[in-house]
């Protein structure tokens, strides 16, 4: 198999720092992954903002979903500038597919859109 495009690389490896509990509670760190112009539309269809998403996660009131566990992630690299990638997510039983747009700036590659839908897995076939 060959190697993924470097933006694909870049982007498949911003997103496994995302999922780090670590990351996801320090604002130094969330603007070094999220775009100025970042949006996000969570599991319960709510858009936020980056300054949003950011007080949200590094708040002491915050949910803490846990371990992330991340499943089938694949990206295409869409443009010079810009990379598609999608997964799946699992914690504490709840499933999410994810699919996130991160566009190359002048600092790296930033995480530009997320959106989040929840699903349930599907019955195996004749069980």
């Amino acid at each position: 198999m060959s190697e993924p495009p470097p933006g694909v690389a870049a982007a498949v490896e911003g997103e496994l720092r995302l999922l780090d509990p670590v990351v996801r509670a320090s604002t130094e760190l969330l603007v070094q992954v999220l775009h100025p112009d970042f949006h996000e539309v969570d599991t319960t269809g709510r858009r936020w903002d980056r300054a949003m998403v950011i007080t949200s996660l590094i708040s002491d009131t915050a949910p803490r979903p846990g371990q992330l566990t991340a499943s089938r992630m694949h990206g295409v690299q869409l443009a010079d500038e810009l990379v598609h990638i999608t997964f799946d997510t699992e914690a504490k039983g709840k499933r999410a597919h994810r699919s996130s747009l991160w566009r190359l700036t002048e600092s790296g590659w930033l995480l530009y859109y997320h959106q989040a839908t929840p699903f349930v897995p599907a019955e195996p076939a004749g069980g």
